[in-house]
């Protein structure tokens, strides 16, 4: 019996990619002695050091969308939508008997039915909030999706030269490094998503004032 975890990283991000993770385990005994929990909840050291163990002894995938692909898509589904969708793409790399999703809609039952349509009809989909806290296959999705938007992110730093914070809105530097882009540069710099409402309100903002008014 093969079961999978499915689980997201970057969807509350401003800039940056959403990237959904899938570990596919016969067994999560290996997961529960190397100590996988939510991503969150663990140190940069920890997620990658576990990161390395489970992409070295499981079946695993990552399915990526941009930041400008998000803006995209949103003009026509939600971030639901477009996390259903990306759950289902990973989960379908391989046959699997039970699928384990962490929930990111209010209602967990819905999303279950939706994502197993999605795969077919699939009976066993169990889809709930903080299942990276419950179940040792959704903690290994969750670190691996971490681990790997952290690592792009990490290129996006460089490729600007400059701290860009954590990709979040709540992440003071990431918010000042947008606002500073688009105050000189008059729009948004790559990787960032321009749907998000605080983008939207500096770029109207900028189209309004004169740089010399900042």
């Amino acid at each position: 019996m093969v079961f999978c975890g499915v689980d997201e990283a970057g969807r509350g991000s401003v800039m940056g990619p959403l990237v959904v993770g899938a570990v596919f385990v016969e067994s999560d005994e290996d997961l529960r002695e190397l100590g996988v929990r939510d991503s969150k909840r663990l140190t940069p050291r920890a997620r990658e050091r576990m990161y390395e163990a489970i992409t070295s002894n499981t079946e695993w995938h990552v399915e990526i969308v941009s930041a400008e692909d998000i803006d995209l898509l949103r003009k026509e589904m939600s971030l639901n939508d477009i996390e259903l969708r990306m759950f289902a793409d990973a989960v379908s790399r391989r046959e699997c008997d039970t699928v384990f999703a962490d929930c990111p809609d209010v209602n967990e039952e819905g999303f279950g039915r939706r994502l197993s349509a999605s795969l077919g009809g699939h009976g066993g989909v169990t889809a709930r909030h903080k299942a990276d806290d419950t179940y040792p296959v959704v903690s290994a999705a969750s670190i691996v999706a971490k681990v790997t938007r952290d690592r792009m992110i990490e290129d996006i730093r460089a490729e600007y030269g400059c701290n860009i914070g954590s990709g979040y809105p709540s992440d003071h530097y990431t918010m000042d490094f947008i606002r500073g882009w688009i105050e000189s540069n008059g729009r948004a710099p790559a990787h960032v998503r321009c749907s998000w409402e605080p983008v939207r309100q500096m770029l109207s903002r900028r189209a309004n004032t004169k740089i010399s008014d900042w």
